[in-house]
């Protein structure tokens, strides 16, 4: 059978979008061949002189209704494998209306239009941007417009309706069709003297071919009464779901779930405002009924979304629509809120059978933590180790199975729009460059001590955390956050490998709720970092052998050939080893080297671990992660960071450079 992308409900997948792409750009090479690029021939229907509309639909009908009636006789596919539209009966009549006008006004439907506009054709686009402003109307107009009565039919099947087999069908929309082919040609002959087609072998060899299908059909499709009743697939899992108790959870169930902390759960109460301010249960989410389409598309068949009220009616009458609308795995608390205390949270003595001691127990521990104030304070934890197989990056898998571990936080680097959209559940947002600014007249350069303490109090960062640092492709922004760490003396900090790319690649869940956030104090250091070197210091080293300038910019701005400071070319003596040089991309994320690779390139030019290395970029970005690279994954010891750079190097014209 042949498992389509609506049947296995992936049709916002990259593959399904690939597919779409392909089949609609067929389709308008198609019509465009077929001339529908031009609105006088598409308008000819309408004054019998061109009647390639007519024919080119029952073409269309005919073809499709056929090839699905033969899959679906010889098993190809199901009717739960494919969509059918529901019949809305006014909103159908008046939308066909509509676009009659439409069609009759200005020769185009949206899809000719596109083509015709992809010809060249001025009226084309007119006709598109106007089909764009109607829809934009439509949508102001809707809140008005959705206050018609539009009775939903569900999927009905004319045969059906009729009282027909679903051949008999076919042979009486076939014939309709046969007569259309004649008919027009027969009247574009009469009108224009066209009709080429008319009498001629081509067009009866067509006509038995089609009357042969049709009646084929009686041979192989099932009779009526084998026939199931056509119905959705939604539709059919609900009912599968019901049958097999897989659209309801427990509150005991639900209890256990939520006390061990399950990230997959959504809890969603459907109760009014007022209800869900006296009580609700911990966790929950206060969503009304008609906004919770919108409220929990970003949680589409990510999450276990479980509904509750105060009985089961009004959640029971929202999952069926959630799952109309393609939503898995939708759930209804049974019994409702009422259920739940009553299983939950009523005290052992009031309850009317004894309680086992262990059942008690379980009791208890449910009425603490959903009646509590306050979430209990997690029971001492061992630090988890730095996740490393290699120091300093945490893996994808290794962070997976530490979301909620005590003392783990993640910090998202990518911009609050990207991490508003998704980001890795728990995770915090920071903007870089909310790390950097003008420091002694020195722009970009990293934030003193004391402003990065502020910081990191205000995420309720502690000093025993460890930190997750997660940044795009861009591993020189997640670098520079681990010199913000450096620079306050937080050495528990990892670079996520492969970044957020690479987490989403792996289907990794997200999330786009805000977490909680209780400030710290987090303590500033007594010193100044051991690592930031300033420009004497670099002036110092120049014409020493001993030490090391790194220049970590592209190679064109280090030999001068691109500038964009105030003078081109390098310190005298540095050696160019462009940062991008450390990274390879992989699919859709970027990795660092293998450690060995790295070695190999840096000691060549690095004479020992403990050699007085100065790697600078133009304004301390880059270099951060040549800094990383030496020291968290090779093992350099005496690594320094001129953090001001090239910024400040070229505009002091009393520095050197080459």
């Amino acid at each position: 059978m042949i498992n389509t992308f609506f049947g296995q409900g992936t049709l916002d997948t990259p593959a399904a979008m690939l597919a779409s792409l392909l089949i609609g750009i067929a389709f308008g090479f198609v019509l465009e061949r077929a001339g529908f690029g031009s609105s006088r021939r598409l308008a000819g229907i309408f004054y019998f002189r061109d009647m390639a509309v007519l024919k080119v639909m029952f073409t269309a009908v005919v073809v499709a209704m056929l090839g699905l009636s033969y899959a679906k006789a010889f098993g190809w596919v199901t009717e739960t494998n494919v969509y059918f539209l529901p019949a809305i009966y006014a909103a159908q009549i008046a939308g066909g209306l509509i676009f009659g006008v439409g069609f009759v006004m200005s020769g185009w439907c949206p899809g000719t239009g596109a083509v015709g506009l992809a010809s060249g054709k001025v009226d084309a686009l007119v006709f598109l941007f106007g089909a764009v402003g109607g829809s934009m109307l439509y949508n102001v107009l809707y809140p008005v417009l959705s206050a018609f009565p539009a009775n939903d039919c569900g999927v009905i099947m004319v045969y059906d309706s009729l009282g027909m087999s679903e051949a008999g069908f076919a042979l009486v929309l076939v014939l309709a069709a046969l007569g259309g082919f004649w008919g027009s040609e027969w009247l574009e002959r009469k009108r224009v003297g066209k009709g080429e087609l008319l009498g001629t072998p081509f067009l009866k060899v067509f006509s038995a071919v089609l009357l042969t299908a049709a009646i084929g059909l009686f041979a192989v499709a099932k009779p009526a009464a084998s026939r199931t009743l056509s119905v959705s697939r939604q539709e059919t899992e609900l009912l599968q779901n019901m049958q097999s108790g897989l659209d309801h959870i427990d509150p005991s169930d639900l209890a256990d779930r939520l006390l061990a902390g399950d990230s997959s759960i959504l809890l969603i109460d459907i109760r009014t405002p007022e209800e869900f301010a006296r009580f609700h249960i911990r966790s929950a989410i206060n969503v009304q009924p008609a906004d919770l389409p919108a409220a929990l598309t970003a949680y589409k068949n990510q999450k276990l979304i479980v509904l509750y009220s105060n009985g089961m009616t009004h959640p029971a009458q929202a999952r069926d629509s959630l799952t109309r609308l393609g939503f898995d795995s939708v759930y209804l608390l049974t019994d409702g809120i009422e259920g739940f205390m009553e299983t939950c949270l009523k005290p052992v003595s009031l309850r009317s059978a004894p309680a086992s001691s262990v059942f008690a127990k379980k009791i208890n521990a449910w009425r603490t933590f959903f009646l509590a104030q306050e979430m209990p304070a997690p029971a001492p934890a061992e630090q988890p180790a730095l996740p490393l197989a290699t120091p300093g990056l945490a893996e994808t898998g290794w962070l997976a199975g530490h979301l909620r571990s005590p003392g783990v936080k993640i910090i998202d680097l990518r911009s609050q729009p990207d991490y508003n959209s998704g980001h890795i559940p728990g995770s915090l947002s920071l903007n870089m460059e909310s790390l950097r600014g003008l420091v002694t007249g020195l722009p970009s350069s990293l934030l003193p001590a004391p402003l990065l303490s502020e910081q990191f109090s205000l995420m309720g960062i502690l000093p025993d955390d460890l930190l997750i640092l997660v940044c795009t492709d861009k591993l020189q922004d997640a670098a520079l956050a681990g010199m913000a760490c450096e620079r306050i003396g937080h050495s528990r900090y990892a670079l996520l490998s492969g970044g957020f790319p690479k987490w989403t690649s792996e289907n990794r869940p997200l999330d786009t709720l805000l977490p909680a956030v209780k400030p710290s104090v987090y303590p500033v250091p007594d010193r100044a970092d051991s690592f930031t070197v300033t420009a004497r210091d670099v002036l110092a080293a120049v014409g020493k052998p001993e030490t090391v300038i790194l220049d970590v910019r592209p190679a064109d701005y280090y030999s001068g050939k691109k500038q964009d400071e105030a003078r081109g070319g390098h310190i005298p003596g540095a050696i160019n080893r462009p940062y991008t040089e450390d990274v390879i991309k992989t699919g859709s994320f970027v990795l660092f080297k293998p450690s060995g690779e790295l070695a190999q390139a840096y000691a060549q030019m690095i004479p020992a671990k403990d050699t007085p290395v100065i790697v600078h970029c133009r304004t301390g970005h880059q270099a951060g992660q040549t800094w990383f690279v030496l020291t968290r994954l090779l093992g350099y010891s005496n690594v320094k960071w001129y953090d001001a750079g090239w910024t400040e190097w070229a505009a002091r014209p009393e520095l050197p450079t080459e």
